[in-house]
């Protein structure tokens, strides 16, 4: 394979000219043969790689996106075939046991491509979606109509109806239609165009503007990039249960400085420019008003925003206060205050606080209504773990659910007579399960298999919630199935994906004095007692689990395996899912115990693989992994011999506000930290192989990152490589460049190691 395959800028970079660079199509490795990317992609067992890329990893044909109609009859879901991203609506009806394909986006447009707006492209990137077709969709309350956003057009599907009129494109004027979604009655569509709120009448098929002051700096209706980036809270506005009101957020952009992102490879097109808030600099700032739904005075919602101005939740439910979880800058001091919708004041009603930093439990706070007064979910960890809280309408605590040990993680869904909540949870944090949680009695565990389960909660069917549960176990790897109650599957539904050649052998373990759960994917070809090198497989970062329980989603390192590895992967301190102080015990530099874990963690790992060869240890990682693997080899040289580094952060003064600050905190007050944390303070220490991976047109992890690494290698005299993905974001969507990098990878790796 030639360079020019790849479909991307290889640059080698050699300090001061004076080191022989090697050539990156074909290296030399120890063996004395060479190595090169056509060999490697030659022993891809059974075209493999191009396998993985054409199916999305295996991924595409599989259900996703699960609604459940409110009268529990029929389950829709999107799926693509196995081999295209083109997502279509389907059905699963419970009474027959039945699936139907109901809309495809060639119905809808015609036959036309659909086209994405710049702003569902900037969507679809911080939900790290690269599927196409029908990617979204939303039931009205009643289940009678469906709501589907495509190629910047709105459409209304009427579900049960055959009519030819049954598909009703909406008005289209003021742009792209931005976070379109149903009134609770049905009656209205409320969207952004051009920055700006307004609301559509189904029936009438006229439209509203409601806001009027959009410009370049001031928008309305939108989540800001940290809400979206870190918060997961991907909207702007929220409905009143009446649909009479809107709430609906604002956002001044004046303060946030502004970067550039460009495509060098259309040097005619201009770069993208987006308000991109780094670690210590001005955030958007943020108010929430109140705007009936035929427009008129706004109410501007008063709280202390100077002193708490990250919005992270925002609930308003029908017969519960309107809610909102507001944080301070350093997320040290959260506060829930509830919204009297008529003066616009704030009460307090919960405090939080943390001296490193507090989790946001984006499915909380959340209401219990139907009895005498409702009832307050809340999550907290003060006790030292996630433990699920019960609280008055005063905000009092009532009772823990959850005792420390089960493992609390998320709030599914509360069951119709209010009598129960559905959440996951586990006391292993390589595994999730799905646990019911009477209002009173014990938690009740209802998935068993080990493995990693999630699900999506429906209305009562005959006494008993209908449910869609989705798994990854070690036994039978991804499954689908619509249950009924804790022990009745009903259905399993259709996984279109392609099956993979091969199924990974993955062994778990847990190693070390301090119990780092581990990973380890072996050659299929295994030979007790032969020396192998190592891969690590790494992430090490906050709020991520890299070992999970699971089988399909190792498939990729099962055929880094096959090419003469032991594939292993630890989670140290800083991960969740282990206790508070086992979480933040990184605070304040991300790097010295993530890096001195993964060190201790493999060496104990090899005690008990002594297959391991640890004189032969790469390390390979994306986004914080990409920045681990960069320290490690410039760190740690006498045990990483060689790493490869994805889309890395070189320096957290350049990544964004909210997760930086909440780790590290302020770079003014944390100026030690921050040094030590950055990779541009270890460039000249590098003595072994090093390959960066960037995207130009990344917007999360700046392709400047890449830049200033390679500049500060460069300058301190220090030979590595750098791949430049023209035109990708932080995810490598283009099949062609995905198959073609993996095989650059492994060519780098065997080089250095064999």
């Amino acid at each position: 394979m030639t360079r020019s395959a790849l479909l991307c800028l290889v640059l080698v970079a050699c300090g001061g000219g004076t080191t022989p660079c090697p050539e990156p199509g074909a290296q030399t490795g120890a063996t004395g043969g060479d190595i090169t990317d056509d060999a490697v992609i030659a022993h891809d067992d059974g075209g493999f790689l191009e396998l993985y890329a054409a199916t999305g990893g295996f991924r595409s044909g599989r259900p996703t996106g699960f609604e459940i109609t409110p009268d529990g009859s029929e389950v829709l879901f999107l799926r693509s075939g196995a081999r295209d991203s083109d997502r279509a609506l389907y059905a699963f009806d419970v009474a027959s046991g039945r699936e139907r394909e109901v809309l495809t986006a060639a119905q809808l447009l015609g036959g036309t491509a659909a086209e994405l707006s710049a702003e569902e492209r900037a969507l679809r990137e911080r939900l790290r979606l690269t599927a196409r077709g029908i990617t979204s969709f939303q039931l009205s309350s009643d289940g009678t109509q469906l709501l589907v956003p495509l190629s910047g057009k709105l459409f209304v599907v009427q579900r049960r109806s055959a009519e030819p009129d049954s598909i009703r494109e909406l008005p289209s004027e003021g742009g792209y239609a931005n976070d379109p979604r149903f009134s609770p009655d049905g009656k209205y569509v409320a969207c952004v165009r051009g920055r700006d709120l307004y609301v559509i009448d189904v029936a009438r098929g006229t439209q509203r503007r409601l806001t009027n002051d959009a410009s370049e700096t001031i928008s309305n209706g939108l989540a800001e990039f940290v809400a979206q980036e870190e918060m997961s809270r991907y909207h702007g506005y929220w409905w009143s249960p009446d649909s009479r009101t809107l709430l609906f957020q604002q956002n001044d952009e004046s303060g946030v400085e502004v970067l550039f992102a460009s495509n060098p490879i259309d040097p005619a097109a201009e770069p993208h420019a987006a308000r991109y808030p780094r670690a210590g600099t001005a955030n958007a700032q943020v108010r929430l008003g109140l705007i009936g739904v035929n427009g008129g005075r706004t109410k501007w919602v008063s709280w202390d925003h100077d002193s708490l101005p990250y919005l992270a939740k925002v609930t308003w439910q029908a017969d519960a206060p309107l809610t909102l979880l507001v944080q301070d800058r350093t997320q040290q001091l959260e506060r829930i205050l509830v919204v009297d919708p008529d003066t616009a004041r704030t009460t307090r009603l919960v405090e939080e606080r943390d001296d490193a930093w507090l989790n946001i439990d984006h499915s909380l706070p959340r209401w219990i209504t139907g009895g005498e007064q409702p009832l307050m979910l809340w999550s907290s960890e003060r006790s030292g773990h996630w433990q699920l809280e019960l609280r008055d309408e005063n905000g009092d605590l009532v009772r823990a659910l959850t005792p420390p040990e089960l493992g609390y993680v998320s709030t599914l869904g509360v069951e119709e007579n209010g009598a129960a909540v559905w959440i996951e949870a586990s006391a292993d944090p390589t595994e999730r399960h799905i646990v019911r949680v009477p209002l009173q009695g014990e938690p009740q565990r209802i998935t068993r298999a080990a493995g990693w389960h999630e699900a999506t909660l429906g209305p009562a069917v005959d006494g008993e919630p209908l449910w869609v549960h989705v798994a990854d176990t070690q036994a039978e790897g991804m499954t689908f199935a619509v249950r009924r109650g804790t022990e009745r599957t009903l259905h399993q539904l259709a996984d279109e994906s392609e099956a993979p050649p091969f199924l990974p052998a993955v062994e778990f373990m847990t190693v070390g004095e301090r119990g780092y759960h581990a990973a380890v994917i072996r050659p299929r070809d295994f030979e007790a007692g032969r020396a192998y090198p190592v891969l690590l497989s790494v992430y090490a970062g906050p709020g991520y689990v890299k070992v999970r329980k699971g089988r399909d989603r190792y498939l990729r390192e099962q055929w880094q395996a096959d090419h003469g590895f032991l594939v292993v992967s630890l989670d140290g301190r800083g991960t969740p899912g282990r206790g508070r102080e086992w979480e933040r015990a990184t605070r304040g530099n991300l790097i010295e115990l993530a890096l001195a874990d993964q060190v201790e963690g493999l060496r104990a790992l090899g005690a008990a693989v002594p297959e391991m060869d640890l004189e032969r240890v790469g390390v390979y990682g994306w986004s914080f992994g990409g920045y681990f693997s960069a320290h490690a080899v410039m760190q740690r040289p006498d045990v990483f011999k060689v790493g490869v580094a994805g889309a890395p952060v070189a320096d957290w003064r350049d990544y964004d506000t909210h997760y930086t600050e909440r780790f590290m905190g302020l770079p003014d007050e944390n100026r030690e930290g921050y040094d030590a944390a950055s990779v541009l303070t270890y460039a000249a220490e590098l003595e072994r192989p090093l390959m960066i991976i960037h995207g130009t047109s990344d917007d999360n992890v700046y392709f400047v990152h890449a830049l200033k690494m390679s500049d500060a290698l460069m300058r301190a005299g220090k030979p590595h490589e750098l791949v430049v993905l023209a035109g990708s974001t932080h995810m490598v969507a283009d099949p062609a460049v995905a198959r073609a990098l993996q095989g650059r990878i492994m060519t780098f790796l065997r080089t250095a190691l064999e």
